[in-house]
């Protein structure tokens, strides 16, 4: 019907115009247009050709075209992009990106699935201590400001007693800033920053650049502190300085707005001491930091 001549304008009425005229979605008018299988076929694989030209080179021989050249490359985790191009300029097969991928991810051969993952490694200790400054852990969080945009807040904890003793409210998440939560760690604890006032102390943190750049290690071991990295992917190892941070959003920072890191700096301040003086852990006991430290002094001094 849609390939008859109009008599009145000598032009074909066209699909769409007999779908409209029908009261049929084009869509079904394509579908029951599709070659059908032969009643000798309806129990396998229909026989409707592929559409667009046949690809001078077959699924199956693509594949594993793909399985070898990924064999020989040098490198591991390789993408499709550098798979496709060493099909097309080293191999000299004429394909299409696309098709590269589909195959590549349909037989989970992307980057992901090659690259080795080694053997986990599973953390079976803990990282609470039974006495003070034998591990502090430390970590940085994003806040969102309105006239600063994104801000850095840098924390220090005790894990003995989960005190937060040092912190930092800055604009610029650099080395620099993360170490100043550290510096305002030892200056509170230790009442010092001179070298060896913190000799044997590990500081645990992951594996991000400003915790691994050569001014921070260099400002540690000048303290006498010694690094602790948190496993891979595992931020539970670094799990008392996480914690916090989390407190720290849900008391002080979600559902509410502030305008620059002044701002932002005075909430935290405000939070870390009533944290400190009023946040029940319920490993202490459910005391909190402060008056754990000091029923901990009371008992020492007796």
């Amino acid at each position: 019907m849609s390939q008859q001549v109009s008599p009145t304008t000598g032009k074909p009425y066209g699909v769409k115009r007999v779908c409209e005229t029908g009261g049929l979605a084009r869509s079904t008018y394509y579908f029951h247009g599709r070659e059908r299988p032969s009643d000798s076929d309806k129990a396998g694989t229909s026989t409707r050709a592929r559409r667009g030209p046949v690809p001078a080179v077959s699924d199956e021989d693509l594949l594993e075209a793909i399985r070898v050249v990924i064999t020989e490359c040098p490198f591991t985790g390789e993408g499709h992009r550098k798979i496709w191009y060493r099909l097309t300029k080293v191999k000299g097969l004429r394909v299409a990106r696309n098709r590269v991928l589909r195959l590549m991810r349909e037989h989970n051969l992307l980057s992901p699935y090659r690259v080795p993952r080694g053997q986990k490694q599973e953390h079976e200790g803990q990282i609470t201590t039974t006495e003070p400054n034998v591990m502090w852990g430390t970590d940085g969080t994003k806040v969102f400001t309105a006239e600063d945009g994104w801000t850095w807040i840098f924390t220090t904890m005790e894990h003995w007693n989960s005190e937060c003793v040092g912190f930092h409210v800055c604009k610029s998440g650099d080395r620099k800033s993360a170490l100043q939560a550290v510096i305002m760690a030892v200056a509170e604890v230790f009442g010092d920053v001179r070298q060896g006032i913190a000799k044997d102390l590990q500081l645990r943190s992951d594996h991000g650049l400003v915790y691994k750049s050569e001014e921070f290690q260099e400002q540690v071991r000048h303290w006498g502190m010694t690094q602790s990295f948190a496993f891979v992917a595992e931020p539970q190892t670094n799990g008392v300085v996480e914690r916090f941070n989390r407190t720290l959003k849900e008391q002080v920072i979600y559902g509410r707005w502030y305008r620059n890191v002044k701002e932002l700096h005075d909430a935290v301040a405000a939070f870390v001491i009533k944290y400190n003086e009023q946040w029940l852990v319920e490993r202490l006991g459910h005391m909190s930091p402060k008056n754990y430290r000091r029923q901990a002094a009371q008992e020492d001094a007796a």
